[in-house]
């Protein structure tokens, strides 16, 4: 079987690792970078083509779907720079308003939440406000810093928040207890309120603004988000894009990658975007190393969790209605759904549905109680839904009855009406879907990622890769796989893995995309 040796190997060719691919390509293509090897790069992954866990499925009636919710927004130059390097035109894109939703009580109550009350009944404000007088007492008479997620709500927001929106939906994100997270992940994340403006906004029925990273937002005209990295890819050397390789074996002894096909790669850096824990679990080390090769498995084993997503989409016969209008995603904290997140997929892009004058079956009514409908092929137009919902060993689902329990969650929470004709479903389950901030998770990364960098020279990077869900958007895990390289071939700082919150604060400039003419 072939080897093949290279100074850096890249595993995985998802933002993280596409990151990293463009960091060497600018590197060596402007002389800035030295190789020992003819193959100064190279970037692998299982798969037919780039994406990784921002890829895009097309069902066989012709609606994308991603594989969950993303968006483009970006706190990074060299990003940006990448991102109009592999999509230039001004109509490769649709510039949206993020139009954002919690559905409580029965009613819409405009993102975020917690700063949006006035729209509740007027018990539930009272509860509201109520918890979040008893938590700005308690932040006065507090010593020590909250200890857990939950603590962090009630010191933050108060039992009524807690208990009508932040505990019931992020045990349906997280699938795990608010109890069993920490807090130092949420940054930017999470919108903490004032008291004062919600008094006030209540009191004067009226609403906040939009608030956070992504009030606006780019989304691909065509393609779905896999597109944006098929033609980040497309920019790259394809001779040094290889795909269906499966790793199987990692050898960090002796510095090789052992593929499925029984081939070999010898690699003097290696950047992973695999699973720390799969890594662990598939990595050869000399015997000298077993000891600490079984505590870093014990580590990842006992401090690395997460969560399973399934995804679920459905294409509709018809124009978007009224009620569903200009929304983009949409949340869901209540037990009359199984999904915790709802995207109007069809708003981001109409190419994200079949044109109108393509015909399609109906297969079945929204509720199915309305019969069994007329099967012969009509034209459109379309529009779509995608529902996330989240699995783990605290929060189980049943894989053969979700699509209908997500299908009939939308007809009790008025995303579908009863009549809505479903002519497209969807539903993948990917494993894992989620990292989880948990409380042993720093402690286990701690044992990890150091010492894989620097007894080996692995590093082990991306969403599951250094397993940090606070720089797991699409422009935190590409600049990781940047800073990687720098961290690789020069020992340069790792700011986005490092200092999470102060990248966020900031759009980062340091770097820029440039090559040599």
């Amino acid at each position: 079987m072939s080897s093949t040796k290279v100074d850096t190997l890249v595993i995985g060719a998802g933002p993280t690792g596409l990151g990293a691919a463009k960091r060497l390509h600018q590197l060596h293509s402007t002389g800035a970078a030295s190789s020992s090897s003819s193959e100064p790069w190279l970037l692998i992954d299982s798969s037919d083509e780039a994406g990784g866990l921002a890829s895009t499925d097309v069902t066989q009636e012709g609606f994308l779907f991603d594989v969950g919710g993303h968006v483009i927004f970006s706190h990074y130059a060299y990003f940006d720079d990448a991102i109009k390097e592999a999509l230039p035109k001004d109509d490769d894109w649709f510039e949206l308003q993020r139009v954002s939703y919690v559905r409580s009580k029965n009613v819409w109550v405009p993102y975020p939440y917690q700063n949006n009350i006035s729209v509740l009944p007027v018990e539930d404000q009272c509860k509201a406000i109520d918890g979040m007088i008893d938590a700005a007492e308690e932040r006065v008479r507090a010593k020590d810093p909250p200890q857990n997620f939950d603590e962090w709500i009630m010191r933050m927001m108060g039992k009524g928040i807690a208990d009508l929106f932040m505990r019931p939906y992020n045990f349906k994100v997280w699938a795990y207890p608010t109890t069993a997270m920490q807090c130092k992940w949420l940054g930017e994340r999470v919108a903490a309120p004032s008291l004062k403006l919600v008094v006030s906004n209540t009191l004067n029925k009226k609403v906040a603004g939009n608030w956070g990273p992504n009030a606006t937002f780019k989304f691909p005209a065509h393609g779905g988000t896999g597109g944006i990295w098929k033609a980040v890819a497309k920019t790259l050397p394809q001779n040094k894009l290889q795909f269906q390789k499966k790793v199987v074996k990692v050898d960090a002894g002796e510095k090789k990658v052992h593929l499925q096909d029984g081939s070999t790669i010898e690699y003097q850096h290696l950047i992973s975007t695999m699973g720390v824990d799969y890594l662990l679990e598939n990595m050869i080390v000399p015997s000298a190393d077993a000891a600490l090769h079984k505590q870093m498995q014990a580590a990842a084993k006992e401090g690395l969790i997460y969560s399973s997503t399934h995804v679920i989409g459905i294409g509709i016969r018809g124009t978007l209605p009224p009620r569903i209008g200009d929304k983009c995603w949409l949340y869901f904290p209540e037990d009359d759904c199984p999904f915790y997140r709802a995207t109007v997929f069809s708003n981001y892009s109409p190419n994200n549905c079949p044109q109108a004058d393509v015909s399609l079956p109906t297969l079945q009514y929204a509720d199915q109680s309305k019969g069994k409908p007329d099967s012969s092929a009509r034209p459109g137009p379309y529009w779509s839904l995608m529902m996330e919902v989240s699995e783990s060993t605290a929060k189980p689902v049943n894989y053969e009855t979700l699509l209908q329990e997500t299908i009939k969650g939308c007809v009790n929470t008025e995303l579908c009406k009863p009549e809505d004709e479903i002519v497209s479903v969807y539903h993948r389950k990917f494993e894992p879907g989620y990292p989880t901030p948990s409380l042993g998770r720093d402690a286990a990364l701690k044992d990890i990622l150091p010492a894989l960098c620097d007894k080996y020279g692995i590093l082990s990077r991306g969403r599951f890769g250094s397993w940090k869900y606070e720089v797991g958007n699409q422009d935190h895990s590409f600049e990781l796989g940047v800073e990687a390289v720098d961290r690789a071939l020069y020992g340069s700082p790792e700011i986005t893995l490092d200092s999470p919150d102060y990248v966020n604060g900031r759009i980062n400039t340091e770097r820029r995309l440039t090559f040599a003419k």
